[in-house]
Parts: structure tokens; sequence; C-alpha cells
């Protein structure tokens, strides 16, 4: 199997939308709207669309995964910081578990990285986004805007020490909260 990595194009949104669709459906933490969200995600002001990207297999000319990093503010009482979000990454079942989404999350964290990025949020597992260089955003006092566990809520600094004066509450688009 050859996978390539590349930016996803207009003509790919509604094969994407089903690849994201199916790689959700039998998640156990999933609200089954995953899809949804990247069409809204899409359609909004924190669209970046270098950091939409696709997993293709070559041997079927096909679209096997999919992720998607947008924009978001870290905010205090002093400074607002933009940053980005890493949601969702998806990969069909069958494509699960041959390191697609690994393939996905590191050409991803590059290209944001080149666009001149210095942070990425993501709400995960706890044993899986470490390998990455994610850490809990609590090291930082970088909270999420909502209930979650300290462990899966995590950020990586694409440059060294870009957190270093900045915490706060992450402010998601209103897009992540609408279905």
């Amino acid at each position: 199997m050859s996978i390539i990595i590349k930016q996803e194009e207009v003509k790919d949104y509604e094969l994407t939308e089903k690849v994201v669709e199916l790689a959700f459906a039998d998640a156990e933490h999933s609200d089954k709207s995953e899809h949804h969200l990247v069409a809204r995600i899409r359609n909004s002001n924190s669209f970046v669309p270098e950091l939409s990207q696709v997993a293709i297999d070559k041997d079927k000319e096909s679209i096997v995964g999919h992720i998607l990093l947008s924009k978001i503010n870290i905010m205090d009482d002093n400074q607002t910081v933009e940053s980005l979000a890493l949601a969702p990454v998806s990969v069909l079942p069958e494509y699960q578990n041959q390191g697609i989404g690994r393939l996905l999350i590191s050409e991803a964290l590059k290209e944001a990285k080149e666009l001149g990025y210095n942070s990425v949020v993501v709400l995960g597992h706890p044993e899986y986004y470490p390998k990455f260089g994610f850490k809990k955003a609590s090291i930082w006092e970088i909270k999420a805007p909502f209930e979650v566990p300290d462990e899966a809520f995590m950020v990586i600094e694409l440059r060294e020490n870009t957190l270093d004066n900045v915490s706060g509450v992450v402010e998601y688009p209103s897009v992540f909260f609408v279905d």
C-alpha cells in the first residue's frame, strides 16, 4: 500500500466528509457528527485550506483519511494568542492501525509550522498524541472551555518556548458547537 498526503481540494469535499463519517461510525467517544463539523469549519473564518489534508491510497486512487487543523484563540485577561485545533483526524476503518493517522498528523504539524503557526491544541487520547510531542495543556495553564479530563486536553509547541507567556482558555469558533 502506498499512501500520499496532499492538500484537500474542493472536488474532494463530498468524499472526504463520507470518509470522516465512516471513520467515526463505530467510535466510542463520538456524537457521529464529525463530518458536519468539517463542513462547518470549511465555511468559517477559522478554515486554513493548506491544513485540510487527505491521505490517498495511490493503488486505488482513493481518499482513505483526512485531517483538519483550524484557527482558534487562547485567551486570558491580558492577551489573545492565535493557535490551531486538531479536529478531527479520520481514517477509514479498513485502513486504521496502519500508520495513516500518524502520517496525517505529522504532515499537518509540519505544514502548520511552515505556515508560521506556533502551537496546536487537541482533545484526544492521552496515550496517542504524546508520541507527536503533545503535552498536557495544563502545563501552560491552558484550559478547555468545557469540562474535560486534564490528560486528554493537550497542546504542542511547533517552535520551542512559544507558549512560555501564554495561558488562558481556548476559544473555539462557534462552528464547533452547532449541529
